[in-house]
C-alpha cells in the first residue's frame, strides 16, 4: 500500500489515534514528578492535548475533571463539581441573555446602520466605521455573533460600491489574460450579459440615480489598476470586521470568556483581591480598546487603500459616484427598519440599565451603590441576573389601559421581551461548561501544588525585568492563542503565570492583565478564531492576507498592553508594589516559596 493512501487513512482517524495515544505517551509522568503534583499535570496535559487538537469537542473536554480528579485522587467530587456554575458564569450567562434579547428585535442592526450612516462611505471611513460597530456590539453580543451579523452588511455596501465581487476579479487581470480564457472558455457570462432583472441591491443603488450610468472613457490600464485598488478595499472590509470584535470583547468582563476565567481564577487564588470588577476592569481596558482599535484602523486602512487624498477632498470621478451608491443602500435599508417600535427602545432602556448598573456597583475609583447593600453580598452576577429577568415577563407591546374596557379590542397573547426558548436556541451553552472546566483545573493546580511546583521551575525569570516579561507574556499567549482556543489557552497557563509572579514577588495582576487580553489577540490565521474563520470562509480572503495583516496586529496589540500596563493600569490597580492580598496567598498556600528580591526592586520603579 502506498504511503500517501496509508497517510490519508490515518489522518480519517487522527482524532481517535490522539484520544488512545495521548494518555499511553504521558503516562509516566504518574511515576516520575511528586505524587498529586504529577497526577494533577499529566490531566492538565490531557485536556490542553485535546482542547489543542479538538479531539473531543471543546465541552466533553471541559467535563473531564469530573471523573478524573476523583479517580486520580486529586479534588473530591462534591469540590470539583460546584466550580461549573460559579458567580462568574451567572455574570456570563447574564451578558448572553441580554445579546439574545438585542438579536431577538434586530437592536444592534439599527445600531450598525446608523453608525455606518454617520461616518460617511469613503473606504477609510467605513472601514472606521465597520471596526467601531463591530466592536462596540461586542463588548456584548459574542465575536462571533457581531461578525455573522456585520459581514452580510459589508458585502451589500461593497456590492454597491463596486459591483458584483467575480466582475471585480475578472477587471484585475490584463487585458491579454482576458483574452486567453476567452479563447479557453473560461470567461464568466457576467461580463457579456445584463441580468433580466435588477436584483434588490441594484435597484437600492439606483434609488434616486440615473439607472443608465455613462458610459466608461478610461483606458485597459486605468480599469485594471482600478479593479485592483477596489480588490483591496474590499480584502480590508472583510479582514476589519473579525478583528474589531475581537478587541471589543476585551474592552467588558462579559464580552468574552477569558476575562472571566480571570474573575474566576482571582477569587480562586487570591480570595481577598477586590481589585477587578466590571467597572474596574471597564475604565481600564475600555481605553486600551481605543488605542488598538485606532491602530489598528490606521493600519488596515494603509494596507488596503483606505488612506489617501480623498479623506481630505472631494472629487467627482468614478468612485465619486459608486460612494453615493453606498450611501443611498445604507439610508435605505436603515429607511426600511422604521421607527424605533416599543420593544426596541425597552430593549435599549433595559441595555443600558445593564451597563451602567454593572459600572457603578463598585468602580473603586468612586463610591458605588453597593454600599446600600451587606458587604460583599451584591456581586455583578445579581446585577446582571435581575436585570435579565425583568426580560422574560416585560410586555414586548405598549400596555394600553383602554384595552381593559374595549370589548371589542382584540385579545392577543402577551408576547415578553424575550422567550426562554429563544434564550435555549442562542445561548451557547458549551462555553459555560468551558468556563466550568476552566475554573475547576484552576481548583486542582492550586490544591495539588501544581502551580507552584511549576513556579519553582521558572526561577530564571525572575531576573528579566517585568516591563519586558510584560511584553513575552502577552506576545507569548497571542501566539499560542493563534492555535488554540483562547478561552483554553487562558485557562492552562493563569495558572502557572499567577504562581510565577507570587513567586519573582510581583504584583500578580501585572502578569495576569496582559495575559488575558493577549490570549483575544489572534489575528494571523482562519483557525485562530470563529470570527476570522468566518471571514475566510466568504472565499475573497487568502491566508496571506491574514498573516501580513495578523503580524502587524499582533505587534500593535503587544505594544498597547504594554503602554496600559505601565501607565494608567499602574495608577488604577497599585501595580508599582506587591500587594498584601498576595502576600496572605502567599503564607496560606500549602508548599513554601522562594522570593527573588532582584524582580521586586524592578519592579519598584514601575
Amino acid at each position: 500500500m502506498k504511503i500517501s493512501v496509508v497517510s490519508k487513512k490515518l489522518w480519517c482517524v487522527h482524532k481517535q489515534l490522539l484520544l488512545f495515544l495521548t494518555p499511553l505517551v504521558f503516562l509516566p509522568l504518574l511515576f516520575t514528578l511528586p505524587e498529586k503534583e504529577g497526577k494533577c499535570l499529566y490531566v492538565v496535559i490531557l485536556m490542553a492535548t485535546f482542547w489543542c487538537t479538538e479531539a473531543l469537542p471543546l465541552a466533553v473536554t471541559a467535563m473531564l475533571p469530573v471523573c478524573l480528579f476523583p479517580t486520580l485522587g486529586i479534588l473530591p467530587a462534591k469540590t470539583v463539581c460546584p466550580q461549573y456554575f460559579i458567580e462568574t458564569n451567572f455574570l456570563f450567562l447574564s451578558g448572553l441573555v441580554m445579546a439574545s434579547s438585542i438579536e431577538e428585535w434586530g437592536l444592534h442592526r439599527r445600531i450598525a446602520l446608523k453608525v455606518l450612516s454617520i461616518v460617511g462611505v469613503k473606504p477609510a471611513w467605513l472601514i472606521l466605521g465597520m471596526m467601531m460597530t463591530s466592536s462596540f456590539l461586542s463588548m456584548w453580543l459574542s465575536n462571533t455573533a457581531t461578525t455573522a451579523m456585520m459581514l452580510p452588511i459589508a458585502n451589500a455596501i461593497l456590492e454597491s460600491l463596486f459591483g458584483d465581487l467575480e466582475t471585480l476579479k475578472q477587471k484585475c487581470k490584463s487585458p491579454e489574460d482576458r483574452d486567453s480564457a476567452a479563447i479557453n472558455g473560461q470567461t464568466s457570462l457576467k461580463l457579456h450579459s445584463l441580468p433580466s432583472e435588477p436584483s434588490e441591491k441594484h435597484v437600492l443603488s439606483m434609488d434616486g440615480m440615473e439607472a443608465v450610468e455613462p458610459a466608461d472613457m478610461r483606458t485597459a490600464e486605468e480599469i485594471q489598476s482600478e479593479s485592483e485598488y477596489q480588490l483591496k478595499v474590499w480584502k480590508g472590509f472583510l479582514i476589519c470586521i473579525p478583528y474589531a470584535a475581537s478587541i471589543g470583547g476585551t474592552a467588558t468582563l462579559t464580552g468574552t470568556a477569558p476575562n472571566l476565567i480571570l474573575i474566576g481564577q482571582l477569587k480562586s487564588y487570591f480570595p481577598d483581591c477586590d481589585l477587578i470588577n466590571f467597572g474596574s476592569w471597564f475604565a481600564f481596558a475600555f481605553p486600551l480598546m481605543l488605542l488598538f482599535l485606532f491602530l489598528g484602523w490606521i493600519w488596515i486602512s494603509f494596507l488596503y487603500g483606505g488612506l489617501n487624498t480623498r479623506l481630505c477632498f472631494t472629487k467627482h470621478d468614478h468612485r465619486a459616484q459608486a460612494e453615493a451608491r453606498a450611501k443611498a443602500l445604507i439610508k435605505e435599508d436603515y429607511r426600511k427598519l422604521g421607527p424605533m417600535n416599543f420593544a426596541e427602545g425597552a430593549i435599549s432602556f433595559f441595555f443600558i440599565l445593564f451597563a451602567v448598573l454593572l459600572f457603578t456597583r463598585d468602580p473603586k475609583f468612586v463610591t458605588g451603590w453597593s454600599v446600600f447593600f451587606k458587604k460583599g453580598y451584591v456581586t455583578d452576577a445579581v446585577t446582571g441576573v435581575v436585570i435579565v429577568s425583568i426580560l422574560f415577563f416585560f410586555p414586548s407591546q405598549k400596555p394600553s389601559l383602554s384595552w381593559w374596557f374595549d370589548p371589542k379590542a382584540v385579545n392577543t397573547q402577551y408576547v415578553p421581551l424575550l422567550s426562554w426558548k429563544k434564550v435555549q436556541d442562542s445561548v451557547p451553552w458549551n462555553i459555560i461548561l468551558l468556563l466550568g472546566g476552566g475554573f475547576a483545573m484552576a481548583k486542582a493546580c492550586e490544591e495539588s501544588g501544581l502551580a507552584s511546583w511549576i513556579g519553582g521551575h521558572l526561577q530564571p525569570l525572575a531576573e528579566v525585568p517585568p516591563a519586558v516579561a510584560v511584553m513575552l507574556i502577552t506576545a507569548f499567549l497571542a501566539c499560542f492563542t493563534e492555535f488554540a482556543s483562547n478561552t483554553a489557552t487562558i485557562i492552562i497557563f493563569l495558572p502557572v503565570i499567577a504562581e510565577l509572579a507570587i513567586r519573582v514577588s510581583v504584583n500578580p495582576l501585572y502578569f495576569m492583565i496582559p495575559a488575558t487580553v493577549g490570549c483575544s489577540y489572534a489575528f494571523m490565521l482562519p483557525v485562530s478564531t470563529p470570527p476570522n474563520s468566518i471571514a475566510f470562509a466568504s472565499g475573497h480572503l487568502m491566508v496571506k492576507d491574514m498573516v501580513k495583516t495578523g503580524f502587524v496586529m499582533n505587534i500593535l496589540g503587544i505594544l498597547s498592553v504594554s503602554l496600559a500596563m505601565n501607565t494608567w493600569g499602574v495608577a488604577m490597580f497599585n501595580l508599582s508594589s506587591y500587594p498584601q492580598w498576595a502576600h496572605t496567598a502567599n503564607t496560606t498556600a500549602a508548599s513554601p516559596r522562594v522570593h527573588f528580591p532582584s524582580m521586586r526592586s524592578t519592579n519598584a520603579t514601575l
